[in-house]
This record gives structure tokens, sequence and C-alpha cells, in this order.
């Protein structure tokens, strides 16, 4: 148990860390959470042909109401995490590669849900938009990592999985 989370530790430290590099952000983070915006835009168009996506930020023409999606609110942190679960536990490296393109797939989804949650209940009340920007979905997300991490955990102990699991009360 002490080596996973020295591993998780150290993994987080230097995520993070090369999450923040400017040229990190401005290669890889900004476009990905623009990416988010257009992706919910695409999404909500079908249904309300009012919604624009501008960079970041996802905007309903009519009312002028926009969500600006930033750091901390793109998934990229729960997604941090997740891979540094992934990679403290002992697996195969196809099998921590599986469990990290999933998981950012599940994280992801579930983040879109989150911006375009937020994006309506910011029209209709605003009070609400905060209580559930700021506590519920932090939270639903973290859990979302915390399921996946699990799902994983029972697929590399499943009867088809070459991997053994033990816990080396030892370490």
């Amino acid at each position: 148990m002490s080596k996973f989370l020295i591993i998780f530790l150290v993994a987080l430290s230097v995520l993070f860390t090369v999450e923040l590099l400017i040229p990190v952000q401005h290669h890889v983070i900004q476009p990905f959470t623009t990416s988010l915006a257009t992706v919910s835009a695409a999404i909500i168009t079908p249904f309300d042909d009012n919604v624009i996506s501008s960079g970041r930020v996802l905007r309903d023409a009519l009312s002028g109401f926009a969500v600006s999606i930033e750091s901390g609110c793109n998934g990229v942190e729960a997604t941090i995490v997740l891979i540094a679960g992934v990679l403290a536990f002992p697996a195969s490296l196809r099998q921590k590669l599986t469990a990290t393109l999933l998981g950012f797939v599940a994280i992801q989804a579930l983040n879109i849900v989150r911006i375009i949650s937020l994006f309506y209940l910011g029209q209709w009340n605003y009070t609400i938009f905060e209580w559930f920007h700021l506590y519920l979905w932090p939270i639903l997300i973290m859990v979302d990592v915390l399921i996946v991490f699990a799902l994983y955990l029972r697929w590399l102990s499943g009867p088809n999985n070459n991997s053994q699991l033990t816990v080396d009360s030892h370490a």
C-alpha cells in the first residue's frame, strides 16, 4: 500500500506540474477546453439553435447568458487523478493504457453533461447554478473517477485477465 501511495503522489505531482507548464496550457489544455465548448454546443444545437460556442464560452444568443469553461472545469484534473491511480497500480502497459483511455472518455462524457446542465441551470436560477457548479458537480466528477478506478481494479482481478492482484501487506 505504501508503494502505491508513493507512486500515486509522485505521479500526481509530475502530472499536475506538466499540466501547468505554459506550452502545455497553450498547445494542449486550452485547445482541449475549447473543444469541450464546441462539442457541448454541437450536442445542444439540434434541440436549441440559440446556442453559440466561441472559444471556451458557451452562450445563449437570445438571453446572452454564457458559461466559460475554465481550468478546473475541463475534467483535466480529474483525469490526472485517474491516471496517477492507474500508473500506481501494478498492471501491464496495455491494461494501463486501456484504463486511461476508457476512463478519460467516461470522465469527459460526464463533464459534457455537467457543462450542458450548468449552462441551462444558470439561465434558470443562478443560485442553484452556483451550488451545482461549486459543490455537487465537483463531487460527482470525482465519484466518476473513483467508479472508473474501481471498475479498473475489478477488471484486473477478473478471471479472463492474466494479472494477479495481491495486496502486499509488507510493502
